[in-house]
């Protein structure tokens, strides 16, 4: 007789791309091989936790805009990163912003159940998949659990004999209400560079709330984050480990009018808060070292 408390995993064609539609007692979760992207995630009977584009291109060799997209070897623009990172790249166009991993295939190295959670495991060698201007042996993989919780875990290995520097990020696109009725727990005391007043150097007050565009780098920042969404009546909670710097970003209504896959009222219903490695938390790898990262996804009644 089909248990209906156990998991499913199906393989499936959205567009040009490959993905699994993963079914839990708990929740349903849309991935794709291409980048090895969360497209979207759902506690069964809530709204959307991950955010995906109403307008998102599923195209090889395109980032589809939303979900979880891996951000490495590099976050944002490589001229904006640590010099140590800007050395890894030894030629050839710096393009595209958030590095070179997203638009690329990764290999499913499994899909196993553990009672009713299901784990994939994606990984991606540039060692027998060099990556343009990159040519530094690593082994990166991706580990998804989802049970009651959403849990990412991206590890990288050194495998050459130099050493590294990388940062990188989960770029996690957040589904909400409206983000003028959504706080930020968790960053109070924080300090964090203003991308869009000259880089400056400031410091949190309380919650973070939002009335315009927002695009800040938070540094030494804690182990918990949450988004309270009254309107929703849900606290997301973020728990992270391996990583003391977010980003924090909502393209507000101007910017939203310039964004590919992106619809200009579809700045209300998303937030992106990033687990990150960047500015003076990036990853040193020296050769044979692996660190990983960890995010926890829960989403929690207010």
């Amino acid at each position: 007789m089909y248990d209906e408390t156990l998991p499913t995993v199906e393989q499936l064609e959205v567009d040009e791309l490959v993905c699994w539609r993963v079914h839990t007692r708990h929740a349903e979760m849309l991935m794709t091989q291409q980048g090895a992207q969360i497209l979207s995630y759902q506690p069964h009977g809530e709204e959307p936790v991950i955010w995906l584009s109403g307008q998102a291109a599923y195209q090889k060799g395109k980032a589809v805009r939303g979900g979880v997209p891996v951000c490495w070897p590099w976050f944002g623009d490589l001229r904006r990163n640590p010099a140590e990172v800007q050395g890894m790249h030894q030629g050839g166009p710096i393009s595209p912003a958030h590095g070179l991993v997203r638009e690329r295939d990764w290999t499913l190295l499994g899909i196993d159940s553990e009672g009713p959670a299901v784990r994939l495991e994606f990984a991606l060698d540039t060692a027998s998949e060099p990556l343009p201007g990159w040519p530094h042996d690593t082994e990166l993989k991706l580990s998804i659990l989802l049970d009651e919780r959403l849990q990412l875990t991206l590890s990288t290995r050194n495998t050459g004999d130099s050493p590294l520097a990388i940062s990188q990020a989960l770029h996690s696109y957040f589904a909400i209400s409206d983000i003028r009725e959504v706080d930020v727990e968790g960053l109070d005391g924080c300090p964090f560079i203003e991308t869009l007043e000259d880089w400056q150097l400031r410091k949190q007050q309380g919650n973070l709330a939002f009335s315009s565009e927002t695009d800040r780098i938070y540094l030494k920042t804690p182990s918990c984050m949450t988004i309270v969404d009254r309107a929703w009546k849900r606290r997301i909670q973020l728990d992270v480990e391996g990583s003391a710097s977010a980003v924090v970003w909502n393209p507000w209504i101007d910017k939203a009018r310039r964004l590919s896959q992106f619809a200009e009222d579809a700045w209300q219903g998303m937030l992106c808060i990033e687990t990150a490695r960047v500015m003076d938390d990036i990853l040193m790898l020296k050769p044979g070292e692996e660190q990983c990262m960890v995010l926890n996804i829960a989403s929690k009644p207010l």
